[in-house]
């Protein structure tokens, strides 16, 4: 499937459900939405975003729905050096991320050079390189804007 299949707005999130071949339930169309409303959210935060329109569900329920999507390639698992994972619809193609080390926004990043996987490793070891993983860690222009207002504002 691909990520302009997924972001189609056109698309329901039943129809993308049964298209990762998975049974359809409230929940896990509340968690497709979720993850439409809050690109790059941790399971907490679609927790509270399902939990507001599908009140009986669970954190459990939340975790097994986006474990299983994840399985089913419907989502991609982010796993940001010591932040919580993070989970998007975003899949089939080779972008990266760049993430706020001030305060955790994240972005995505399209492929910095070339086809995927983007990046040529200078050893394979013998592996057959599929895609490339890359994670850019920087300050978001609000948090930048902030420290520069905070240093002009100390004398």
């Amino acid at each position: 499937m691909s990520s302009a299949t997924v972001h189609s707005p056109g698309l329901d999130a039943a129809d993308l459900i049964r298209r990762a071949g998975l049974r359809v339930t409230e929940p896990r169309r509340a968690v497709v939405e979720a993850l439409r409303v809050s690109p790059h959210a941790s399971a907490e935060t679609v927790f509270r975003l399902v939990a507001a329109s599908v009140p009986q569900t669970s954190l459990q329920s939340v975790y097994n729905a986006l474990g299983d999507f994840a399985d089913a390639g419907l989502v991609r698992r982010i796993e940001p050096a010591g932040r919580p994972g993070l989970f998007e619809l975003r899949v089939a193609d080779n972008h990266h991320h760049v993430i706020c080390t001030g305060c955790g926004a994240v972005a995505d990043v399209d492929c910095a050079v070339g086809e995927a996987p983007c990046l040529t490793p200078s050893e394979t070891h013998g592996f057959a390189v599929h895609a490339a993983e890359v994670t850019y860690w920087g300050t978001c222009p609000d948090c930048t804007a902030a420290a520069i207002a905070a240093a002009s504002a100390t004398p």
